[in-house]
């Protein structure tokens, strides 16, 4: 097998040279997005060298102790970015969205790794920590999306919401078709990647796999069923975010609060 291209610190560097282009058309199109993208890109370089030099370790040690509570500080910080780049207030969904990840990881996680692959602990960190890392990844910008097309929908289509409760509906009955526009908005694209996924492109994690030197008949099987346990780990965690913060986003009246989101509209 031959042996794989490494990618020195220097080399690493001139890569970055490519988000120009894209940095660029920000900028000359005024979007805004200028800071936030340097600061993404910073903070993602970080978060992964971290993790780079964590993980030489971590895998050495596998303590399941550690493993938890690296997945926990993930959680953390994806939590954060939920809330923040949703526009909602921290203070009152940090809870719904922490505990909606939380339990989607645990469910997702334990039938990946306990029935399908079979580990003997599921908490071995050379498997629980980059595919959790990798569903909390691929969670986050679909539970982004659902947040900003459930609530500000139903911030500005508050006549169609009451207008339900008018007519009998109870409160579930009446965001009924709020919760279903939401993940409609939030799984299209989804759904359309995955249908065509291998057919136009190899995915992230099967290109690393492959690039690392693993068979790909083997790299084709894992990323199946990443793509399976992804999809259903952003359902469930979808779902259990709106449904969980749905306990207060409303007063007793089942009128949305306007304190749900980051700045009074």
């Amino acid at each position: 097998m031959d042996k794989v291209i490494d990618i020195n610190y220097l080399e690493l560097f001139m890569g970055y040279a490519l988000m120009i282009i894209p940095v660029y058309i920000l900028w000359y199109y005024k979007t805004g997005l200028v800071k936030d993208t340097i600061v993404a890109i910073t903070r993602m370089t970080i978060q992964l060298l971290l993790v780079g030099v964590y993980l030489e370790y971590i895998f050495k040690i596998d303590s399941t102790l550690v493993n938890i509570s690296w997945v926990l500080i993930m959680s953390l910080i994806g939590t954060y970015t939920i809330i923040q780049r949703s526009g909602m207030n921290y203070k009152l969904f940090i809870i719904p969205v922490l505990l909606s990840g939380i339990i989607s990881i645990a469910v997702t996680d334990a039938y990946f790794l306990g029935v399908v692959i079979k580990l003997d602990n599921i908490f071995n960190a050379r498997y629980f920590i980059p595919i959790t890392g990798m569903l909390l990844g691929n969670t986050i910008r679909s539970v982004i999306i659902s947040l900003n097309a459930y609530y500000k929908r139903i911030d500005e289509e508050q006549n169609l919401y009451r207008w339900h409760l008018a007519n009998g509906a109870n409160k579930k009955e009446a965001l009924l078709p709020f919760m279903r526009e939401a993940l409609r908005i939030a799984f299209n694209p989804t759904i359309a990647s995955t249908a065509i996924m291998g057919l136009i492109t190899l995915p992230g994690m099967m290109t690393g796999q492959i690039l690392g030197g693993s068979n790909p008949n083997v790299a084709v099987k894992y990323q199946i069923m990443l793509m399976i346990t992804i999809f259903s780990s952003s359902i469930i965690t979808v779902v259990l975010t709106i449904l969980f913060s749905n306990r207060i986003a409303f007063d007793k009246y089942r009128n949305l609060r306007k304190d749900i989101f980051k700045e009074k509209r």
